[in-house]
C-alpha cells in the first residue's frame, strides 16, 4: 500500500564531511504545489515529497516523480545533498543547476547525475518554467570509496550493473545529454505515477526504472567521458572531508580528534593520518589548528565586541592559552594585536639559517 506523505515532518539529518546537512526537505515545492503553481506526482520513502511507499515495497527507492511548472516561478531548491544517486531529466524549459559550486545552464533534454556527497541546487535563485523528472536510488553509500549496493529489484545483469556503477563512480561530470529513450522511460514512469492503480503501478515503475537505468548506461557509453579510479579511493574521501573543513568553517567548532575525523571518513586512524599528510604536507591536528586560527582571525575583525576567549572557544579551541600560542605561530602576533591592527599581520623577518617552514 501507499499513503500520502506527511506535509510537516522535518527532514532527517545527513552527516557529510564536517557538517550536518538537512536532506532536501522540498519545502519550496510543497508550497508551490499547495498554491497550485506546479503539478507534481511522486512516490517516496521517508520525508520526500509525494505518496509514501510502504517499507516492504521498493526498498532503496528514495524518491521518483516529476513536476510541471508553467510560467515564471518564485522559488528554488536550497543547496542540499541526497542519500542516494540522483538522476534528473529536464524534458522542457530551462533552469540553472549548481553542483559543487559550479553553475550550469540546463536546457531541454539535459540529464544531470549527482552522487550523495555532491552539494547541489536547482534555481538561481528561482527555477524556470519546465517539466522536470527525477529518480533517487539509495545505493548504500555516503563516501566515494565505499562499495555500492543496488537494491535487489534492480535487475540489470551483473556485467551491465557493474559497468554502470563504475561509470557513475569514476566520472563526476554532472550534466549529460539525454536521449529519446531516456525521455520515453521518464514519460512512462510519469504516466504510471499519474494513474496510480494500486500495487500494479509499482510493477510498471520497476520495469520502467530498470529500462531507464539501462538506457542511462547506453547514453554514458555513447557520450564517453574519461573514467578516473582515483575518484573512488580512500584518499578521495579524505580530500573531500578536508575541503569541506576549509569551505565550511562552522564545523571546525566540533571537538575533533584524529580518531573522530578518521571515523567520519570511514577509514582507520593510520590511513587518515597518512593521506592527510600526503594531501596537505602537515599533520591532521596541525592542519585543524591552522584552519581554526584562520577562522578566528576573520571573527576577530568581523566581531570587534566579542571577547577573544569567546571566539577561541567558538572556533573549537578548548584552551585560550593554546589558542594564543597557535595564533601567534600562524600570524606572528597575539590575537589582541591582530585585532587592533584590523587584521594586518606584523611583518616577519627572514627565517633563521637551518629553520624550516614545513609543519
Amino acid at each position: 500500500m501507499t499513503r500520502p506523505a506527511p506535509s510537516a515532518a522535518p527532514p532527517p539529518l545527513y552527516r557529510a564531511g564536517d557538517r550536518t546537512w538537512l536532506i532536501d526537505s522540498q519545502q519550496p515545492q510543497r508550497r508551490a504545489i499547495a498554491e497550485g503553481r506546479i503539478t507534481c506526482h511522486a512516490l517516496s520513502h521517508g520525508h520526500y515529497i509525494g505518496t509514501v511507499i510502504d517499507g516492504d515495497l521498493l526498498p532503496g527507492l528514495s524518491s521518483i516523480g516529476y513536476w510541471d511548472a508553467v510560467g515564471e516561478q518564485d522559488w528554488g531548491l536550497e543547496p542540499h545533498r541526497n542519500e542516494g544517486i540522483e538522476f534528473v531529466y529536464l524534458e522542457t524549459g530551462g533552469m540553472t543547476f549548481t553542483v559543487d559550486g559550479r553553475r550550469h545552464r540546463l536546457r531541454a533534454g539535459d540529464l544531470t547525475i549527482t552522487r550523495p556527497w555532491q552539494l547541489h541546487r536547482l534555481g538561481d535563485p528561482h527555477i524556470g518554467p519546465g517539466r522536470l523528472h527525477w529518480l533517487i536510488v539509495d545505493v548504500g553509500v555516503r563516501r566515494p570509496h565505499t562499495a555500492w549496493r543496488w537494491p535487489a529489484w534492480v535487475s540489470l545483469i551483473r556485467e551491465d550493473l557493474d559497468e554502470l556503477t563504475d561509470r557513475l563512480r569514476q566520472n563526476e561530470r554532472p550534466v549529460w545529454r539525454g536521449t529519446p529513450q531516456i525521455q520515453h522511460d521518464f514519460g512512462e514512469i510519469a504516466e504510471a505515477l499519474r494513474k496510480n492503480r494500486g500495487r500494479s503501478h509499482i510493477s510498471r515503475i520497476v520495469v520502467h526504472v530498470n529500462h531507464l537505468l539501462l538506457n542511462i548506461l547506453e547514453a554514458l557509453r555513447a557520450q564517453g567521458g574519461r573514467r578516473d579510479p582515483a575518484l573512488t579511493t580512500e584518499e578521495r574521501t579524505i580530500a573531500l572531508f578536508l575541503e569541506d573543513l576549509r569551505k565550511n568553517p562552522a564545523g571546525l567548532a566540533q571537538a575533533w580528534t584524529l580518531r573522530s575525523m578518521a571515523e567520519r571518513c570511514g577509514v582507520g586512524v593510520t590511513t587518515f593520518a597518512k593521506y592527510c599528510r600526503r594531501l596537505t604536507n602537515t599533520s591532521a591536528m596541525r592542519l585543524l589548528a591552522r584552519l581554526r586560527c584562520e577562522w578566528a582571525a576573520r571573527r576577530l575583525v568581523a566581531e570587534p565586541s566579542r571577547s577573544v576567549t569567546d571566539i577561541a572557544f567558538g572556533c573549537g579551541f578548548s584552551s585560550s592559552q593554546y589558542f594564543a600560542s597557535q595564533f601567534r605561530r600562524r600570524f606572528g602576533c597575539s590575537p589582541t594585536d591582530y585585532r587592533s591592527r584590523g587584521g594586518r599581520r606584523e611583518p616577519r623577518g627572514p627565517a633563521s639559517p637551518g629553520t624550516s617552514s614545513r609543519e
